[in-house]
């Protein structure tokens, strides 16, 4: 490239096949990630949804389901059923609200901090990031940081 020149349409054609192969393995390594989670949480007997309110619950302290669903910004209703499964599967229980008796509070049991230790596991290792080493998954982090928006995808999923 020339000094004080736009880029050429050569250079233009190799960041964009660059942009495009980098784009395709981004989305290879979110599939595969977002599987290996997904089975993980399945063989925990959880779907990615109520893992997810599961994990949200601060398992010292109890909390109403209005504080849920602001977490997981979704409307009430739709965090109701998440916490029917979860206190189903006897990871929650629901007792009258200390502050508020007309609230009940979503407290997480012992198997639930157990289980919400276990989701923990399953969201954070990923077996294809295994090889790297830790300058490599900070490097790693600080670039997909720099092209994220930096956020979570805070939408309510519903089972």
């Amino acid at each position: 490239m020339t000094q004080g020149a736009g880029p050429t349409e050569a250079d233009r054609a190799d960041r964009a096949g660059l942009t495009g192969e980098t784009v395709r393995r981004f989305l290879h390594v979110a599939g595969a990630i977002r599987q290996d989670q997904e089975a993980a949480l399945a063989a925990l007997g959880l779907t990615p949804a109520v893992a997810r309110a599961l994990y949200e619950l601060d398992p010292d302290r109890p909390s109403p389901a209005r504080d849920l669903a602001a977490r997981l910004a979704c409307d009430r209703s739709n965090v109701t059923a998440l916490v029917d499964r979860l206190e189903q599967a006897g990871l929650v229980t629901r007792r009258v609200d200390p502050i508020d008796r007309r609230q009940k509070a979503l407290l997480v049991t012992d198997e639930g901090r157990r289980v919400r230790e276990q989701v923990r596991e399953a969201l954070s290792g990923s077996r294809l990031l295994v090889g790297l080493t830790i300058e490599e998954l900070s490097t790693l982090r600080e670039l997909v940081g720099k092209v994220s928006d930096g956020g979570w995808p805070q939408r309510c999923a519903e089972d």
